[in-house]
């Protein structure tokens, strides 16, 4: 097993209802899988990662949405074939409007064909980003 599957295994397990469920006070709500929507390189302005993507809906001036961009770069650096694809909210309404995006920072955990496979509202943990991206990640 890679290290990676045994990181994912015990941070799953660790956090059965982590940032992946709504939770009080401002924490992170976040749903399972979406309606069978897709996105696409053309649609979100960058590539999609080769295994799976962490696209980061932001605003200008939110810090929670500074401190999610350094926790999705750390965790797409560490495995490989995961890109973090950042959003401004401001600049892409119509994908905002689509997607449903209500705050920011949001977080979607797209798998390799661009399905979305988790979304966050809020600012993630580290420990939740690695156990949702091995929803996404296929070996």
């Amino acid at each position: 097993m890679t290290g990676l599957m045994v990181c994912i295994a015990v941070l799953a397990a660790a956090s059965a209802f982590g940032m992946w469920h709504r939770r009080r006070k401002g924490r992170p709500m976040v749903h399972e899988r979406d309606d069978g929507a897709r996105l696409d390189a053309a649609g979100i302005g960058a590539e999609l990662g080769e295994r799976a993507t962490l696209l980061q809906f932001s605003s200008a001036f939110c810090q929670p949405c500074r401190a999610t961009r350094r926790t999705l770069a750390e965790v797409a650096g560490m495995v490989a074939g995961v890109a973090h694809v950042e959003i401004d909210a401001e600049d892409h309404l119509d994908l905002v409007r689509r997607l449903e995006v209500e705050r920011t920072p949001t977080v979607l955990v797209l798998d390799a064909d661009g399905a979305i496979v988790r979304r966050a509202a809020g600012q993630p943990r580290k420990a939740d980003v690695i156990a949702a991206l091995g929803a996404a990640v296929r070996d």
